[in-house]
Parts: structure tokens; C-alpha cells; sequence
């Protein structure tokens, strides 16, 4: 218990930090900060500078407090695999620690590789998580949640090991999406979204058919 609370501070503060930075550089950001880019990495959304400086680093917190709130209080946390369990904890706050700088510099007329930053974190998460997806047991909160898994404990094995495979693949796909033309990412993410949620999805209910 006393270590989920040092856990949850310690993100906490980390999703927080960007504030200092952002503080820091105040007087050079102009009055709207970028937050979205499209496929092909070109600025196409911003909010004023109060709210990227203090509003998004106190949103990830929530959403890093409340996924804290989840994995602490999920009844069947121990069957998750420790390493799956780490990396949902700390998902968050690395991510708020990429984004946020990105989001200042860009919006400082910084030149960001936007198109090649975010295939690469996201394929790296993704083949570290594949890697760990079997060695997961049945939790409610890390791994692939659905009614069929739940209900079996074999058909949970089967579809994780399955989807680790696929999350390897999917995570070495957008890796070498950031070495392409930015107008790959587009249909390269609509692959990846079939593999990693839509293959497991029909392979773990076509068990559930079969009694699994």
C-alpha cells in the first residue's frame, strides 16, 4: 500500500514538471501552443498558452492518477506480469515528458519531427508490450480485456499469446514508418489498429465458440 502511494506521487510530480519548463520559456511562446499534428506532421490544432502550460500537464495527472486508482485497486493485479504492471505506471508520465517539450518548442518555431518521434515511441511501447503480453495473467486492468478472456482463463492465455506476436509486428511496422514518407503513417496505423485490437478480438471470441 505505502509503495502504491509513493508510486502515485512520484508520477504525479513527474506529469507536473513540465510546468516548470514551460514556466521558464513563458515570455518566448506566443499566445496559442500547438497540441495536434496531422499525418503528415503539420500543426493543425492549438489551445492558449495558460491552458498547454498548465492545463494539459494537470490533465495527464488526472489520467495518471486514475489509472494509478485502477491498477491499485483491481482484485487480480498479481496475475498481471510485474513488468506490464511498471510500464502502465509510468506510461503516463514519460509520455507527458515527450509531449510537453514538443509541444513548447514546436510552438516556438522549433522545426519537431513530429512524423518521426511518435512511430518510434509508439513502436517501441508496442514491442515492449508484446513482449510481456503473454506472460500476463488474468487482471482486469493490464492486458486484453475482454468478456471471453475473462471468462477463461485459457482463452485469456491463447488471445495474449497470439496478440503479442501481433503488438511485435505492429511496434516494428511503425518503426520503420518513421524512415518513410509521412504520408505512410495513415495507412500504416489503420493496419496496426486490425492487428493489435481486431485479430485478437475475433481470434479470442471464435475460442469462446468453440467452448475455450
Amino acid at each position: 500500500m505505502k509503495q502504491n502511494n509513493v508510486t502515485a506521487l512520484a508520477t504525479s510530480v513527474v506529469c507536473l514538471l513540465p510546468i516548470i519548463f514551460g514556466l521558464l520559456l513563458w515570455d518566448q511562446l506566443p499566445d496559442q501552443l500547438i497540441i495536434h499534428w496531422d499525418a503528415a506532421g503539420e500543426p493543425n490544432g492549438y489551445v492558449p498558452k495558460a491552458i498547454g502550460v498548465f492545463g494539459l500537464p494537470f490533465l495527464m495527472c488526472g489520467l495518471n492518477l486514475f489509472l494509478q486508482f485502477g491498477l491499485r485497486t483491481d482484485p487480480k493485479i498479481e496475475n498481471a506480469s510485474k513488468t506490464l504492471v511498471l510500464l502502465s505506471k509510468w506510461i503516463i508520465p514519460v509520455l507527458t515528458l515527450i509531449l510537453m517539450p514538443v509541444t513548447l518548442f514546436a510552438s516556438m518555431g522549433v522545426e519537431i519531427p513530429v512524423q518521426v518521434i511518435v512511430p518510434i515511441f509508439l513502436g517501441v511501447l508496442l514491442i515492449a508490450i508484446g513482449n510481456y503480453l503473454p506472460k500476463s495473467k488474468q487482471s482486469y486492468t493490464v492486458g486484453i480485456r475482454l468478456p471471453w478472456t475473462l471468462n477463461s482463463e485459457e482463452n485469456w492465455n491463447r488471445t495474449h499469446h497470439l496478440a503479442g506476436y501481433l503488438w511485435i509486428f505492429g511496434g516494428v511496422l511503425l518503426l520503420l514508418c518513421a524512415f518513410l514518407p509521412a504520408v505512410w503513417f495513415l495507412p500504416v496505423l489503420v493496419i496496426l489498429m486490425i492487428l493489435v485490437a481486431g485479430i485478437p478480438f475475433v481470434y479470442s471470441y471464435s475460442l469462446y465458440r468453440k467452448g475455450v
